[in-house]
């Protein structure tokens, strides 16, 4: 009895510790030093990847009609995109812990703008190979950024508050992708001719167009490139706080750890499916509702805009939900909804069906940040390898839109009306569907273990 008394005055005490350096301590507070600026910064540059990645969620449908390309063949866009996530993640853990964060920020944002500016020759040389270089090598530097920006944002405070703080970080990623979607919307999908259009040139008339087209495809990526040498400026002369990387273990201690800990593990499993979840979704969602109605590529895309304007509010939403209800509670209920979306997209037509495509966006609009913040929750300097396994985890993003591109191939079907050969979309969101019962496992995984 009295050791049961003594462990309770124990775990009170050190409650109270807690609740008092709790008090001490806001968001962006630690140690007595304050993160506000520096985590403002870094932020932005969330902003800046979610520009990437919806400019070139754009590019399928472009090339698709620039180059009359199957969904299969403008797969490889993604599998350049997010294939380079892949290969550049552990090389940038690697990068930042010999040297620092900013040091990997500078790195990262050099890459993106040297990708942005080769975007000039491959439109100059007409090449589909050389714009997946420039593609490669463009998301390279957004690799690096997100290896470096998502840890360093995880530790700019009190560690209890560190999956709200990412989550709110996060938020401005979707701008990023509204803004990249509005970019593309009138510079580059607006310069696309329509299919009457072309059938009506001749060979002469299809290659001038083509010229004018790839321009229109190339220019704001160029342009993109001038903006981050702008920024990667900023970062060079401003004096971000240095971690203090107290940690001497080998490589291969810190993996060690990392994959006997099986939130961390079964988180990166987990964002693997998720990643693949969303790009799936986002992917195909413009050929999805073209191949279910009338509309034009140029005015399905309004549904991107409004896909996305939801996953920005839902996820500022959420961040402020997490004040009140366990952020493992938030990804399984999300999980749930997103499943039941999907469901309906697959077996449903018309407004219910555009209804469920835009509803995924919302639901899994915390996933990714909070499956991040699961899993490196708790295992301190390790953090930093940690971190490049949940982006090499984004290789998702590059496999399954293949597998759900060569569905859509594969199970086409002959309208019966036209006798037009159709992809057959509804049936290919059958990939994102089992993705998300995939994060539904791990939201409950991580309930029943009270991991927060």
């Amino acid at each position: 009895m009295e050791n049961i008394t003594q462990e309770l005055s124990s775990q009170t005490d050190i409650a109270i510790e807690k609740k008092s350096r709790h008090e001490k301590e806001s968001l962006f507070v630690k140690d007595g030093v304050n993160y506000l600026v520096p985590f403002i910064l870094v932020t932005s540059l969330f902003f800046i990847w979610g520009l990437a990645n919806n400019m070139t969620d754009t590019l399928l449908s472009a090339f698709r009609e620039i180059m009359s390309m199957s969904s299969l063949q403008t797969s490889f866009i993604q599998m350049s995109f997010y294939g380079a996530y892949f290969c550049f993640a552990l090389p940038a853990a690697l990068f930042i812990r010999k040297y620092s964060y900013k040091s990997g920020i500078v790195l990262g944002l050099l890459m993106f703008a040297t990708g942005g500016f080769l975007f000039y020759p491959a439109g100059s040389m007409a090449s589909y190979p050389f714009y997946l270089i420039a593609i490669y090598i463009l998301a390279a530097g957004c690799s690096i950024l997100e290896t470096t920006a998502n840890p360093f944002i995880l530790s700019m405070g009190p560690e209890e508050t560190s999956t709200r703080r990412l989550n709110f970080a996060q938020s401005f990623n979707p701008i990023g992708s509204i803004t990249g979607l509005l970019i593309s919307k009138y510079f580059i999908l607006s310069a696309l001719a329509t299919d009457t259009e072309r059938d009506s040139m001749s060979e002469i008339e299809i290659l001038k167009n083509q010229s004018g087209e790839l321009f229109a495809v190339s220019a704001p990526y160029m342009i993109t490139g001038l903006i981050m040498f702008a920024v990667m400026a900023v970062f060079i002369f401003y004096p971000l706080p240095k971690s203090s990387d107290t940690d001497k273990s080998s490589m291969f201690e810190v993996l060690k750890r990392l994959l006997k800990n099986k939130h961390y593990s079964y988180g990166v499993v987990t964002q693997f499916f998720y990643v693949g979840a969303q790009i799936c979704t986002w992917s195909y969602l413009i050929q999805y509702i073209c191949s279910d109605s009338t509309l034009t590529p140029e005015e399905a895309s309004t549904f991107s805009v409004i896909s996305l304007a939801l996953f920005t509010g839902a996820r500022f939403l959420f961040t402020y939900l997490m004040k009140f209800f366990k952020p493992a509670l938030l990804l399984s209920g999300s999980a749930v909804m997103a499943v039941l979306c999907t469901a309906i997209v697959i077996f449903s037509s018309g407004t219910l069906a555009i209804i469920a495509i835009i509803g995924i966006s919302f639901f899994m609009s915390l996933m990714f940040p909070t499956i991040y913040g699961i899993a490196l929750k708790g295992i301190g300097e390790d953090a930093k390898v940690g971190a490049s396994g949940l982006i090499m985890a984004i290789l998702g993003g590059a496999l399954f839109p293949i597998i759900q591109g060569w569905i859509a191939t594969k199970a086409s079907f002959t309208d019966p009306l036209t006798g037009e050969v159709l992809e057959n979309f509804k049936l290919s969101y059958i990939v994102p569907f089992v993705c998300f019962v995939v994060v539904l496992f791990y939201g409950m995984f991580s309930l029943k273990n009270h991991r927060e």
